[in-house]
């Protein structure tokens, strides 16, 4: 996974969250579900590293804007 770069927490709300779970479909619902929340980067990459457990996926995301479900 790519370093976090100086411009993805930049600013107050900017956000990266790193997300860890049992399989693809899980980390997946909970992209789309921080998605609808925040603006956020979306569905991406799922990964599993060797010799760690689970499935892992990176979000970067706006907390002071909303997401698809915002007014």
């Amino acid at each position: 996974m790519k370093p976090i770069d100086e411009q993805h927490i930049a600013e107050p709300g900017l956000v990266v969250l790193h997300i860890t779970g049992g399989d693809e479909n899980t980390v997946q619902a909970v992209m789309a579900t921080l998605e609808e929340l925040w603006a956020a980067s979306g569905i991406g990459p799922v990964r599993r590293d060797p010799g760690e457990p689970g499935e892992r996926a990176r979000v970067y995301a706006d907390v002071l804007r909303p997401g698809r479900e915002g007014p």
